[in-house]
């Protein structure tokens, strides 16, 4: 595997490998990678000749600038498991190389935006669309692959690719968890022994509630869950919505959706957590 921290040296890689028609994939990461992100780098290095990851803690997605100070950052094990996974080149650059300037874009990134994280958590989704837009325009990869547990990131990165053109396969990955049924996410270092033995309610509440539906209503499924992980001292539900799985738009009825999925967000103590599951229709 090959380390880059500028995008000139990555470029002329990624040249070289072109002119051998080789297919490139990437992995956009932001670091602090676990088992989830092992699963994305292995199916890209499957599916591509070429696998690149980045490893990337962007500014600019992060509304909440205490979030990205205490952002886990670890570089030297991030690499060794992009090695083992068969990443052949991770891309580490600094904050002055991806953004030698300001970035002062704003994408018109329409209704998939607009709703659960976009208005929850003001400049997040066009931070990503702008770090993401640079990163496809560096790597030009034939497929991106991205982890369903940020499923509303996903349909905003596929209106970002409508909306630039560009000629890129959005490839989305299942949800990597614990035996316990816990998301891995970078966040769950951040919890503490008695927080991580309560987090796995968010999972098990959610899969409970598939045997309510469709036999009980949308708004009787969402009480159902909110209610329960609710009831659990320490958790506190920020939102949960059943939404249509393309364009994230909240449903009150389950006709109204060929693909019903519920989103959902958790703070256990002050770390936050988001899961989400789909419903048989």
């Amino acid at each position: 595997m090959k380390v880059f921290d500028s995008i000139s040296g990555l470029q002329q890689y990624l040249a070289e490998a072109k002119k051998k028609n080789r297919t490139i994939g990437l992995v956009p990461t932001m670091g602090a990678l676990h088992k989830g992100h092992e699963s994305l780098v292995k199916r890209c290095a499957a599916e591509n000749d070429e696998c690149v990851v980045s490893v990337f803690v962007n500014p600019t997605q992060f509304n909440d600038k205490n979030d990205l100070v205490t952002y886990p950052r670890t570089v030297e094990s991030d690499c060794a498991l992009l090695e083992a996974a068969g990443c052949t080149a991770a891309f580490v650059p600094s904050e002055t190389e991806m953004y030698p300037e300001p970035d002062t874009r704003v994408f018109d990134l329409g209704p998939v935006a607009a709703v659960m994280e976009g208005p929850r958590r003001p400049g997040h989704f066009n931070g990503v669309a702008q770090v993401v837009s640079k990163l496809f325009d560096i790597v030009k990869p034939d497929k991106a692959y991205f982890g369903e547990k940020d499923f509303q990131q996903i349909a905003v990165i596929r209106r970002l690719v409508q909306l630039l053109a560009f000629p890129i396969e959005i490839v989305s990955c299942p949800i990597i968890r614990e035996a316990d049924g816990l998301a891995l996410s970078s966040r769950n270092t951040r919890l503490t022994a008695e927080q991580r033995k309560i987090a796995p309610v968010i999972a098990r509440t959610l899969n409970e509630s598939l045997a309510l539906a469709p036999k009980k209503s949308v708004n009787e499924v969402i009480a159902f869950v909110t209610d329960t992980i609710n009831r659990v001292p320490g958790m506190e539900v920020e939102y949960y919505e059943i939404v249509d799985g393309y364009s994230m738009q909240p449903v009150t009825d389950w006709s109204e959706t060929a693909y019903p999925v519920g989103c959902i967000t958790v703070y256990c103590g002050e770390v936050r957590l988001i899961d989400n599951i789909t419903y048989a229709n």
